[in-house]
């Protein structure tokens, strides 16, 4: 198994001197926690980052990585960076093979969550995702911020990192969705864009993705919980 971080996006409405994907996170960057959690999977026989071409923090940051990895280019897109780790990996992986793909800004995610996706992506041909149920009552919006009317939550869920899928089926898939214009926000929409109908697998709602700068403190807070329960 392999596992992917699409690492190649620059963050400008986070308002940081560089991406936040290596803004510091404790002692280490933020996809140094990333690349740890993917690594503590024993049967992860590397770790593929797409970084974009003239990104001039990756190396830095790569000196804290204790795993294999393997550095592509990254795309404008977040499909195309997967794409291109997707295309290396079927040079060295069968297409039987699974691959996880994972956030570059997701470092709370539990290792016991990712074992639990990986295992239910085994049993199914289709793959599996980590997500969550939502809870909150949902608005959707009209004009001017006004609410046009409430949602119902039934059976929706908050779709997470990993999504772990086979190697060929997923390059297959993104393929599709680029030739075919799918603008696909990520690798379990184009899975279904093509027909698939992978597992949802209820993880922690801990598994936060940074986005804003308030997140960054939410993230310290779990990932120290985290460590006085280990």
């Amino acid at each position: 198994m392999w596992a992917v971080v699409p690492a190649a996006g620059i963050g400008r409405r986070f308002g940081a001197d560089r991406p936040k994907q290596y803004l510091a996170l404790g002692d280490r960057p933020i996809i140094a926690h990333v690349v740890a959690k993917l690594a503590a999977l024993r049967e992860v026989a590397g770790i593929v980052v797409a970084v974009a071409p003239a990104d001039p923090w990756w190396e830095e940051a790569a000196r804290v990585f204790d795993a294999p990895l393997v550095r592509v280019e990254g795309g404008a897109e977040r499909r195309d960076s997967v794409a291109n780790a997707l295309d290396y990996l079927g040079t060295v992986a069968p297409d039987a093979a699974l691959v996880m793909v994972h956030d570059a800004v997701r470092p709370c995610v539990a290792v016991a969550d990712i074992e639990r996706v990986v295992a239910a992506a085994r049993r199914q041909p289709h793959g599996a995702i980590l997500a969550a149920p939502i809870c909150d009552t949902l608005k959707r919006a009209g004009p001017e911020g006004s609410i046009a009317a409430t949602v119902d939550r039934c059976r929706l869920w908050r779709a997470f990192t990993p999504q772990v899928f086979p190697l060929g089926r997923l390059r297959a898939a993104l393929r599709n969705a680029v030739e075919s214009g799918c603008m696909v926000s990520d690798e379990a929409q184009a899975m279904e864009h093509a027909g698939a109908r992978p597992l949802l697998v209820e993880g922690s709602p801990g598994n936060i993705k940074i986005t804003r700068p308030e997140d960054l403190a939410l993230a310290r807070a779990l990932l120290a919980a985290e460590n006085l329960r280990s």
